[in-house]
């Protein structure tokens, strides 16, 4: 048997780029270690992001990979996920028990956010994450009826609510507080201290990702997010149409003047399917997601048909992630998931967690 050494393992795993860092796996240090005896060869693989759906195609794909050099030896891969904090805007404490917070914004309403931002949530989970959602839509909740939850928090020690949790995922909104119906008459301040109470009094459990779900507009809410929430990434949804494709790029621009980096856009509503005969046709226009990502150096992270079967099950409150994982749809909200928490595992880490306080005392 020939000789094998850990040089060419590293040099074979150096020509694997990650197909969402787009990096290669030694320079994304995500080769933990590497061991070499007469019959195996195995490697561990540290990953900064989920990726439940796509671990055994990555893990067939590596030992192709490592096949011709491994000889007779076994190849036994070992792919893990470890997701850690990533810094928000500069002087802005993070929540305990949230590791990361992600903003999904588009600047215009009815370009289906919330619907995207509710598979979002559930689609990371299905991937192996820990995850929450805040709708931080004060005046128009709208996630307790994707959730198909509309029961009351419980109160706990009289000061904090422990979030509602729905297809594997810890939730909270307004809409839990208040009547279906009800509306809420209320000026800014009043809305960004709900927001603020919503976020900060609830009891989140050990969260790797917490989605918040942001109304329309750059207005009070999005200015409260910008001052007083650690935001990691925000990731932006519009449609292919011009007048959407505006309303985004002050999202954008939104985010950058607050330094909160934007993960990435997604197209929704890209191509309608047909019910009837499922011809698929651009009703809104072709391409309007990718021109704007080419404008800003992002990434277009995935793009949605405006489908039928999307609507229905979200409004029966079970989301398409939830309904039918493994659904072509389903599907594409879990490649955006990847491609989401692939980005954001790039971005600087917070390390600030694991500094002790000091507290100095006269005595």
């Amino acid at each position: 048997m020939s000789e094998l050494s850990k040089t060419q393992i590293e040099a074979k795993l150096a020509h694997y780029q990650d197909p969402y860092l787009k990096q290669d796996l030694m320079t994304a240090k995500a080769v933990q270690s590497i061991e070499i005896n007469e019959s195996k060869v195995g490697v561990k693989i540290v990953l900064g992001y989920p990726l439940a759906g796509f671990k055994e195609d990555y893990i067939a794909t590596l030992k192709t990979v490592l096949a011709p050099i491994a000889g007779s030896r076994q190849i036994e891969i070992e792919l893990q996920s470890q997701i850690v904090s990533h810094v928000g805007q500069r002087g802005i404490k993070g929540l305990p028990n949230v590791k990361n917070i992600i903003a999904v914004a588009s600047g215009k309403g009815g370009v289906g956010k919330s619907t995207t931002a509710v598979n979002l949530a559930i689609a990371l989970s299905k991937e192996g994450a820990r995850v929450g959602i805040l709708d931080a839509d004060i005046y128009g909740p709208s996630q307790p009826m994707m959730l198909g939850a509309m029961e009351t928090p419980e109160l706990k020690d009289k000061k904090t609510l422990l979030p509602i949790v729905r297809h594997g995922i810890q939730s909270m909104s307004i809409g839990y507080l208040i009547g279906e119906t009800a509306p809420m008459v209320w000026r800014g301040p009043m809305v960004s201290t709900a927001l603020q109470q919503l976020l900060n009094d609830t009891l989140w459990d050990d969260l790797d990702y917490l989605i918040i779900d942001l109304p329309p507009g750059t207005g009070d809410i999005q200015l409260t997010l910008a001052q007083k929430i650690p935001v990691s990434g925000a990731v932006i949804v519009t449609t292919p149409q011009d007048l959407a494709l505006l309303d985004a790029r002050r999202a954008y621009e939104m985010f950058r003047k607050v330094s909160v980096p934007v993960l990435g856009i997604i197209e929704n509503m890209s191509t309608h399917i047909c019910s009837a005969c499922g011809h698929e046709e651009a009703i809104f226009g072709e391409g309007g997601g990718l021109r704007m990502a080419g404008q800003y150096g992002i990434d277009l992270l995935g793009a949605l048909p405006l489908d039928m079967q999307i609507r229905a099950q979200t409004d029966s409150g079970t989301p398409t992630v939830a309904f039918d994982p493994e659904s072509k749809n389903a599907k594409i909200y879990r490649e955006v998931a990847r491609q989401v928490a692939a980005k954001l595992s790039l971005q600087a880490k917070d390390y600030s967690h694991k500094f002790p306080n000091i507290v100095i005392k006269n005595d």
